[in-house]
């Protein structure tokens, strides 16, 4: 059995798939982060998972992609934890921005993009990955991520920057009290997630003046930071993962024609990308389109 998987902050996305049999069973779990988590936090949300848990002796191969997987150290603690579960398996653990690219550009030039709770780019020149800029996670960067939209959010609550009738709806909704708030941004572990999830309420009122300034905002800045830096970024397709990306579909569009950015794919779930990418896209004897179909992706 193999197992792939791709893991934002707030969720991560499992297959597991035996290659004798073409059987492939899809799930999923809270997102591991070795920013946050250590070895003993992920082998216990691994094991919470009823199918990965009875999944783990017959495992032979897991490609994991995740958030924070950016350095050697950070990749080895997601190791060791893995290897909890999956103990006769050989790991392999990598950067989710990786993840993104391999599973997007299809082994054809291209820049992948992540716009969820974080976000980030690289240019995959179809062999290796280029940043041109770093990642400056939630406090000084993601711009455009949930994590970008939560701050700006609450900021403009508590300043009273927020216009009636939304400012009303956000109270009703959350009540939001400061010491509570400074409590989970401060003092507590996974900020970022925290922050990202009053992106429910951008979605919910996406009609919404202010809500679309916001994300409009958010989205030309992400454009211009983490696209425009690349000399190439209107030759080559840019590709987009995450769910801001997939549910401000139409904003994000509108500004790359603006930019004459040539849009690619747009998908919520890469992690049907990284099994074919991993498989030689052989499994299950689908072809990307078709996957693309079964998962909601869009393509231009």
């Amino acid at each position: 059995m193999i197992v792939v998987a791709d893991s934002g902050s707030t969720k991560c996305d499992w297959i597991i798939f035996d290659p004798e049999t073409g059987e492939k069973s899809e799930t999923s779990s809270k997102g591991i982060n070795p920013f946050f988590h250590n070895e003993i936090d992920i082998a216990n949300e691994v094991f919470k998972n009823p199918i990965l848990r009875n999944a783990g002796p017959t495992v032979s191969q897991v490609f994991f992609y995740c958030a924070g997987g950016s350095s050697k150290e950070l990749q080895s603690r997601v190791e060791r934890g893995l290897h909890i579960i999956f103990k006769d398996s050989k790991i392999v653990v990598d950067h989710d921005l990786d993840g993104a690219a391999y599973a997007t550009c299809n082994g054809k030039p291209g820049i992948a993009c992540i716009l969820g709770t974080g976000s980030n780019s690289c240019y995959y020149d179809g062999k290796h990955i280029h940043e041109e800029v770093p990642a400056l996670a939630y406090i000084l960067g993601d711009e455009g991520s949930g994590s970008f939209y939560g701050k700006k959010l609450l900021r403009d609550y508590f300043y009273k920057l927020m216009p009636q009738p939304i400012l009303k709806n956000f109270e009703e909704e959350f009540h939001p009290d400061k010491d509570v708030v400074f409590e989970r941004v401060y003092m507590k572990p996974h900020a970022n997630v925290f922050l990202a999830s009053f992106m429910r309420f951008c979605s919910e009122h996406r009609d919404n003046q202010y809500i679309k300034d916001m994300i409009t905002e958010g989205m030309y800045e992400f454009l211009n930071f983490h696209v425009c830096c690349y000399k190439n970024y209107r030759e080559v397709p840019v590709h987009f993962v995450g769910s801001i990306a997939y549910h401000f579909e139409d904003i994000l569009r509108k500004h790359c024609d603006n930019l004459h950015i040539k849009v690619g794919m747009i998908t919520n779930k890469p992690v049907d990308y990284l099994m074919l990418y991993h498989m030689k896209k052989d499994f299950s004897k689908k072809t990307l389109e078709e996957v693309a179909a079964d998962n909601g992706v869009t393509k231009k």
